[in-house]
């Protein structure tokens, strides 16, 4: 257990008056209470990263705390933060929150930052005018009801790998959003508010329950939209949708984590690859029907010069066999439907005097 007291933080800085700070930097020093800090009363910004706050009680006189950081730490609870109504940046990721009622009051917010916590419910945000930050992701959110409705300022909304199934008409009032992330949640369709998004650029769906093509037909009203991610959604696994994609949002250049125009050149390639093939394999079945055409026609004209030898009688019958094997050899009348040469009148009377002067 680490207590940090005043008179050390004025020593590091070379001080003896506490009103003559307005910044510390207090991260990885094991710190579990920091009460003293409430002799600071100028402080305008304060990091306590990656320590083991349990309470925030000891920050209520930093009435003066514009930026506030208290990420990885073990706060069950944002008690002390309510009268900081001057704050205007807080970060509470990755502790153990069950709730984010403290903040309503704070209207001067501009980010808060609450992701990899516990908080299932989310508290309206009314009073946040200025609000154009908000991080939620990673806590077991099924739902948004009517907490950002009124957010008409915010232009960043993440709430990645919570367990949203809908989004209904929670986001119909937010026309300055730029970018919106839903990964990982239980969506399966977009509500028909998101036309109002026309300032959207960055969209990530990835990892969703969109299942059909028709549950996307909203996003032709983004006309701003840069970067759309749908990988990991049964919808994505459609033929043709990259093709789609860019008919139904022009202006999209990167899908799914890559240029569009790059995946469809690549696709365009793939199919010429298996075009051609397709045509060599076509090609090398008939040029090995070919062959056997030509072997089936050497058998028959050796079988016929045989039958031609034995009428004649002259010659053995294993002496017959070895001359005609060296004489099919060199015969140019054997080769290939299209480049069978054309039979001259008399060629067959003196194929048949050879093989009777044998």
């Amino acid at each position: 257990m680490t207590v940090l007291s005043s008179k050390k933080i004025l020593q590091e800085n070379n001080t003896n008056d506490p009103n003559s700070i307005t910044s510390l930097t207090l991260t990885h020093k094991a710190l579990s209470d920091v009460s003293c800090l409430g002799e600071f009363r100028n402080l305008e910004r304060l990091d306590l990263g990656f320590n083991n706050l349990t309470s925030l009680e000891g920050l209520k006189s930093c009435v003066n705390l514009k930026w506030l950081s208290v990420l990885q730490n073990k706060l069950q609870s944002l008690k002390g933060i309510e009268c900081l109504s001057k704050l205007y940046v807080l970060n509470a990721g990755k502790n153990k929150l069950k709730s984010m009622d403290e903040v309503k009051t704070l209207a001067s917010l501009r980010a808060l930052i609450l992701n990899d916590n516990d908080i299932s419910s989310v508290c309206k945000l009314d009073q946040m005018k200025e609000l154009n930050t908000l991080v939620l992701s990673r806590n077991p959110i099924r739902t948004l009801g009517d907490s950002v409705i009124k957010l008409k300022s915010i232009t960043k909304l993440s709430l990645s790998n919570c367990q949203l199934q809908t989004i209904d008409s929670s986001l119909k009032s937010c026309a300055e959003l730029k970018e919106l992330r839903l990964a990982h949640n239980e969506i399966t369709t977009l509500p028909s508010e998101f036309v109002r998004l026309v300032k959207l650029q960055n969209l990530d769906l990835g990892n969703n329950f969109i299942t059909k093509w028709s549950d996307l037909k909203v996003l032709s009203s983004l006309v701003d939209l840069k970067n759309l991610n749908l990988q990991g959604n049964p919808v994505a696994e459609k033929e043709n949708l990259v093709k789609k994609v860019k008919k139904l949002v022009p202006n999209v250049q990167i899908f799914n984590g890559r240029p569009i125009d790059k995946i469809m050149t690549k696709e365009e390639t793939d199919k010429v690859d298996v075009s051609s093939e397709k045509r060599i394999s076509r090609k090398g079945h008939l040029d090995n029907a070919g062959a056997l055409g030509s072997e089936k026609k050497r058998k028959n004209l050796f079988d016929e010069k045989a039958s031609d030898c034995r009428e004649d009688g002259t010659i053995s019958e294993k002496t017959m066999k070895k001359k005609l094997k060296v004489l099919l050899q060199n015969d140019s009348n054997i080769t290939d439907d299209a480049e069978t040469p054309t039979a001259t009148p008399g060629d067959d009377k003196k194929s048949k005097h050879k093989i009777q002067k044998l």
